[in-house]
């Protein structure tokens, strides 16, 4: 009788998950295989797609947004810019201007006019210009980061902040709870007992948050009394100083940012502030555009706690849009079938796509999966190249002659679906044509990857590769 009655049970609990993925899985082929193995196999089917097929992720971060505790959408008027100064930038002509208007929707931010932007190569140019914004702050300091080492460089930003602090300034610091475990002791011990205001991005918990090792707090985000920010690839540490002899040394790419976009830089810190403190969000005023400032740019906010994922769409429109020419650089490179949808039909087009690829990856496992999606592109004339080491962690994407995207996020599921980032939008010829000039640098001494050399790789790389491939979704 008791075998009986479980086995109802087994076989009821297989009907309702069955149900359960038909009704909320997006995909078809995956739902009709966890329909399969949850009615083919009872209990069995039914307690694996609790555990791996359900995506906690999203449905927790969309969780604490109901409840108050996430990132907050911004309403406000879109594109407030010059009509007349707007005439002869790019998001006019017929390409752009859908760009201009899935970016509007999607991202509920305005595009913002008159803002420069300044590269800053590596930590040997980014850490002065910071430390320098730092030591002469007047009223507040804004500084969240994914990783901050406790090393040379570290201990002198725990300095210039705690020193900061004492002269009056507001310092808020916030630090991802898993990014900060990267080196001992945390750094957070350098400001005890100090004026700073020091906060961990979803730590570790027995609380109801729990551990998690996705929904991380991946932006890189200074904002120093409202009106000059900092953004990009860069965390904090000497790892990032590139002119080292360190094998374990870092080339990556900042970037200073002036004018009012500065706004929605300290509006994403605040929006994480509020998440991980519970204080109230107060609404910031957008600083004054800087002499030199021709910019068009807009912040863009996203992670999880969305119904949809922003990056994806906005990186897919922008690939629509190019005319001639695509540049993209990326430290991990694990596309969706979207994704290569939108690079290859570019390619077909006629566009120039080049992907600039670190040849040494700190994430081998990451770095086997990108060689087996190589095929895909390369068959449809895709151009990729390997960079030399030291290892590159920039990212940066450049359409045509007019529009960039800079920021943390990377061409990965991590960034694009599981993380807190930030990235900004750009529309200037002239900084467009900077990077241009920096991407084709690099390719110069960069080894192009053909279809050939894919093929050729041995039996066991490609099954090595095929396997990890597996698991795209979770790298």
């Amino acid at each position: 009788m008791l075998q009986w009655a479980l086995g109802w049970l087994l076989i009821l609990f297989g009907a309702w998950s069955a149900g359960h993925a038909l009704l909320n899985k997006r995909d078809p082929r995956s739902a009709l295989i966890w329909i399969v193995l949850c009615l083919g196999v009872p209990g069995v089917g039914a307690f694996f797609y609790w555990v791996l097929g359900v995506n906690r992720i999203r449905s927790t971060a969309k969780d604490w947004q109901l409840r108050g505790q996430g990132m907050f959408w911004h309403e406000s008027e879109l594109c407030p810019w010059s009509f007349d100064q707007g005439m002869d930038q790019p998001f006019r002509l017929e390409n752009f201007c859908a760009q201009l208007a899935l970016a509007d929707k999607v991202t509920r931010r305005p595009l913002l006019q008159g803002n420069k932007i300044t590269p800053l190569h590596n930590g040997e140019e980014a850490y002065p210009a910071m430390l320098q914004s730092l030591a002469t702050a007047r009223h507040s300091i804004y500084l969240s980061t994914y990783i901050f080492d406790s090393d040379g460089i570290g201990f002198q930003f725990a300095e210039a902040l705690r020193e900061a602090a004492e002269r009056g300034v507001d310092v808020r610091v916030l630090v991802d709870g898993l990014g900060e475990r990267y080196s001992f002791p945390p750094i957070r011990r350098q400001f005890r007992k100090s004026k700073v205001r020091f906060v961990r991005f979803l730590p570790p918990s027995l609380s109801g948050r729990g551990i998690h090792l996705n929904l991380r707090n991946h932006r890189k985000l200074l904002v120093v009394d409202g009106e000059t920010g900092y953004t990009g690839g860069m965390n904090i540490g000497e790892r990032h100083l590139a002119q080292r002899q360190d094998p374990a040394r870092v080339v990556d790419i900042h970037f200073r940012v002036e004018g009012p976009v500065v706004g929605q830089l300290q509006e994403a810190f605040l929006e994480d502030w509020s998440f991980a403190t519970r204080e109230p969000f107060r609404a910031v005023a957008y600083p004054p555009p800087p002499d030199a400032g021709h910019a068009f740019c807009r912040g863009i906010s996203a992670g999880p706690n969305e119904d949809f994922e922003k990056l994806v769409w906005l990186l897919i429109g922008a690939l629509n849009c190019a005319r001639s020419r695509v540049r993209i650089m990326t430290p991990y490179f694990i596309p969706d079938r979207a994704m290569i949808t939108a690079i290859n039909t570019a390619a077909l087009r006629g566009v120039r796509v080049e992907i600039l690829l670190p040849e040494k990856n700190n994430l081998p496992y990451v770095d086997w999966a990108t060689r087996s999606y190589l095929w895909e592109l390369l068959q449809h004339g895709v151009a990729v190249y390997y960079q030399p080491p030291p290892f590159v962690h920039s990212k940066l994407l450049l359409v045509d002659d007019h529009y960039a995207q800079i920021g943390s996020a990377n061409l990965d599921p991590r960034s694009l679906r599981l993380n807190f980032e930030f990235t900004m939008e750009i529309y200037d010829r002239h900084f467009v044509q900077e990077m241009s000039q920096h991407f084709d640098r690099i390719r110069e001494v960069s080894t192009l990857i053909t279809l050939e050399k894919v093929d050729a790789r041995p039996i066991w790389q490609k099954v090595r590769d095929a396997a990890v491939k597996l698991f795209s979704p979770y790298l």
